[in-house]
């Protein structure tokens, strides 16, 4: 079985076996017509569930032939411009260079006897970044696993820096459609059910900073410490900016922990064309990036920033076998003492790849493209009687629903819409995703893929009119 491990013997073998794996994939993509087969659960898994795990099949060509028929036929391919569901971009070619040297070389980003020149590539991302935000020379932060881990680790720091022994009396403040990790992350963090307060939004999806103002000052007057305000750049339904400035504002004003969740909305550090979307994140005391969402960067790829470099000890745990306190003495760069994380992949190297090739003026180009389709996109929508479509776009998601002119039910055009979803799901011809407006179901565009067209949103905006009109026709028919 050493034949299998990678080393100087077996170069050739490694050369061989990933340049096939290549090469498949390369021709997957390169005649792959829909974003999904359409297939079903009930059709894949007992393919899947007749393979043996016990009975090797010890060659990589034959496993391979079999990950065509379990995975690769059937995969959700990001890349075909059909893809419009979630925050999953289509990759660039110099990170997937990138994922693949590390996932080779192997590195542990955790200590610098294990990754060495990782280490510092990382830490100038990091200064890179943080340059691009805005936060100062004593900034600093570390890569993560996603905005789900940043926003963690972020609401961690800002717990410790509050400085009170009664948990219960923290509250942290972000708007009604910020992501759902900042309320997993209070649980998580060891406040109460009531810790997070849901600040309305406006009629763009945006924090209502007097309603902040107002509940920042009853936490005040109620002897209740206002932990942190989390103000979202690119909410996940909406891709909604929260007035940065005023929030700002009102953090300094009453001595609260600024973080600014900017997992999807981080593109525009690179805009050539939207950077002001942005202003007032570098007043923020964090923030979360998710390079993998606007970057084009494979997952995943992601870091949490921070003001003062000072805060990140409150993730720091030295064990003697691995990160001993003397090494800070000898300034030897252990990324674990900042990090949440033990063993970690050298994620960066994508993006090191990406800027070391496109600079961060083609990642900006590229995303700027997406933003401009979503106003093309949206203006679709306006002037299209079937659809009812909730905001103009500040970055790139469209939040709409089919409208039919003949039913006025809103729990039957919930129906329909619901089933149009589903049913445009299983046909494979593209992949739209859904959410909530109040009560009422709405589907959605969120577009990432610069290679989309306008003619692709028309022509997505009929099947899901046509899969709607079907299920109304089946309903009348039914109740007939």
């Amino acid at each position: 079985m050493r034949s299998h491990l990678l080393n100087d013997t077996t170069a050739e073998q490694y050369r061989r076996s990933v340049t096939d794996g290549v090469e498949r994939v390369a021709a997957k993509i390169a005649t792959t017509e829909r974003p999904f087969s359409g297939v079903t659960v009930d059709a894949l898994a007992p393919a899947i569930d007749a393979i043996d795990l016990d009975k090797p099949l010890h060659d990589t060509a034959a496993v391979l032939d079999e990950l065509e028929d379990v995975y690769l036929r059937d995969a959700i391919y990001f890349h075909h411009p059909r893809y419009l569901a979630h925050l999953n971009c289509p990759v660039v070619i110099p990170a997937v260079l990138g994922e693949a040297v590390l996932a080779a070389v192997n590195s542990s980003l955790d200590t610098w006897d294990q990754s060495a020149g990782g280490t510092l590539i990382e830490r100038k991302l990091i200064d890179w970044t943080n340059e691009r935000i805005g936060l100062g020379p004593a900034a600093d932060g570390v890569f993560t696993s996603g905005g789900t881990q940043s926003n963690l680790q972020a609401l961690l720091l800002a717990r410790e820096e509050a400085k009170t022994d009664t948990l219960a009396k923290l509250r942290i403040f972000s708007s009604e459609v910020s992501h759902f990790s900042v309320k997993k992350s209070a649980k998580l963090l060891g406040l109460g059910q009531d810790a997070v307060v849901s600040i309305p939004v406006d009629h763009d999806k945006r924090m209502q900073t007097v309603a902040l103002a107002r509940e920042l000052e009853r936490c005040k007057q109620d002897g209740l410490v206002p932990m942190a305000v989390v103000a979202t750049a690119g909410t996940t339904d909406f891709g909604s900016i929260d007035p940065l400035p005023e929030i700002a504002e009102l953090c300094e004003q009453f001595g609260t922990w600024m973080h600014v969740d900017a997992a999807y909305g981080c593109g525009l550090l690179a805009s050539l064309k939207h950077r002001d979307r942005l202003n007032g994140i570098e007043r923020a005391d964090s923030v979360t990036v998710d390079y993998h969402k606007s970057f084009f960067q494979p997952v995943s790829s992601s870091a949490v920033l921070v003001r003062d470099a000072a805060t990140l000890r409150h993730a720091t745990y030295h064990a003697e076998y691995l990160n001993p306190r003397r090494m800070v003495e000898e300034r030897i760069p252990n990324q674990v003492d900042k990090s949440l994380q033990t063993t970690r992949r050298f994620d960066a190297l994508k993006l090191w790849m990406t800027l070391r090739t496109m600079g961060a003026d083609g990642i900006g180009q590229l995303f700027d493209e997406v933003c401009e389709l979503a106003r093309e996109g949206w203006k679709l929508l306006a002037g299209d009687p079937r659809f009812d479509v909730v905001v103009e776009p500040s970055l790139s998601t469209l939040v709409f629903r089919y409208i039919p002119a003949a039913v006025t039910d809103p729990a039957e055009i919930d129906r329909a819409n619901l089933y149009a979803r589903k049913a445009l799901f299983a046909s494979g011809d593209a992949i739209v995703a859904g959410t909530k407006v109040g009560a009422r179901h709405y589907l959605k565009f969120t577009l990432l893929n610069p290679e989309t067209q306008a003619s692709d949103i028309a022509a997505v905006l009929d099947l899901i009119a046509g899969h709607a009109e079907q299920y109304l026709g089946e309903s009348l028919d039914r109740a007939s």
